[in-house]
């Protein structure tokens, strides 16, 4: 063999050696490989039960899907939750111009709150609207007037889970006839609330609140508006609030004529807030409203202290 076929052969064998040294010390260092996990989206299998919480501060773009397939259509919701509540701007396209529906905000206990009527337009529909909650799940309805949302009800879109959420534990549970109900916590006393007689507002009503009891001296105030397309806003403000018990929750409720309650919002004292204010809207035609005082979250009034709103 000649020299330079042989130089050939050791630099072939040099090479193929120090390919094999680099594929073990490869293998002897897989112990260390660090591994990601991505969050993935966590909803029931069949997709009808999609409530999550929504951070402060950070808005979710959440996609509307139709319960049966319409051509061309797109529907998203961006959701913001802030201090004083939930700003949801609906826009979706490619609807039945002849088409009606109602926007619904289901909490995990499967309460239906009207968010409103959506207006659409040559097919499209971008409309805005507010709510106390900062748990739940968007459902659009040709249905007028829901309080639940059940396996029966007519559904025409519904919100999907965004990417990295996961869906909060739902506090709905089945009976034997199997339909579904709602949880409520047991209410500690009994409201006696007098209605506000709203239909007899013509502008915006100032409705005062003083406490009483180991509240004495705190003030509260309530502006009650009726606008033209049915809905009601309120915006109440608490002043001295660090007279009040710290972590205490000030919750304000409308009681509708038949004594069904609806949280609007609530305030924590956290011990450095001199003012405080709640805003929320509600479709109830006519209603009566009033406070109270809770240890922790709460979905109905189960405090012993309350006051009422009164003209």
């Amino acid at each position: 063999m000649s020299k330079k076929f042989l130089l050939k052969i050791s630099a072939a064998l040099l090479v193929t050696v120090g390919m094999t040294g680099f594929v073990f010390g490869q293998d002897n260092t897989k112990t260390t490989t660090t591994t990601v996990t991505v969050e993935k989206t966590v909803q029931n299998p069949d997709g009808t039960y999609t409530v999550i919480e929504y951070p402060v501060g950070k808005e979710i773009v959440i996609e509307l899907l139709p319960t049966t397939p319409i051509n061309n259509f797109k529907g998203a919701a961006r959701v913001m939750r802030m201090d004083d509540g939930t700003v949801v701007n609906l826009d979706l396209s490619g609807l039945d111009a002849n088409s009606n529906y109602f926007v619904y905000a289901v909490d995990p206990a499967g309460k239906a709150n009207l968010l409103g009527p959506l207006t659409i337009e040559n097919g499209i529909a971008k409309t805005s609207f507010r709510t106390p909650l900062n748990q739940f799940m968007l459902v659009l309805s040709p249905t007028e007037g829901l309080t639940t949302i059940g396996n029966d009800t007519v559904v025409a879109f519904r919100s999907n889970v965004p990417e990295g959420h996961a869906v909060v534990p739902t506090a709905i549970t089945s009976v034997p006839d199997n339909r579904q109900v709602a949880e409520s916590t047991p209410v500690s006393s009994t409201y006696q609330v007098p209605l506000l007689g709203i239909p007899s507002f013509t502008k915006t009503a100032e409705i005062r609140i003083n406490f009483s009891g180991e509240l004495e001296g705190l003030k509260g105030k309530a502006y009650v508006d009726p606008t033209k397309n049915g809905l009601t806003k309120i915006k109440m403000r608490f002043d001295d609030m660090k007279m009040a018990p710290k972590n205490a929750r000030f919750v304000l409720w409308a009681s509708s004529p038949d004594g069904k309650y609806t949280k609007l919002g609530q305030v924590i004292n956290n011990g450095q807030r001199q003012e405080a204010e709640i805003r929320s809207e509600t479709a109830l035609q006519d209603f009566g409203l009033f406070v109270t005082v809770e240890e922790t979250d709460v979905i109905q009034p189960t405090g012993k202290i309350y006051s009422v709103f009164s003209r």
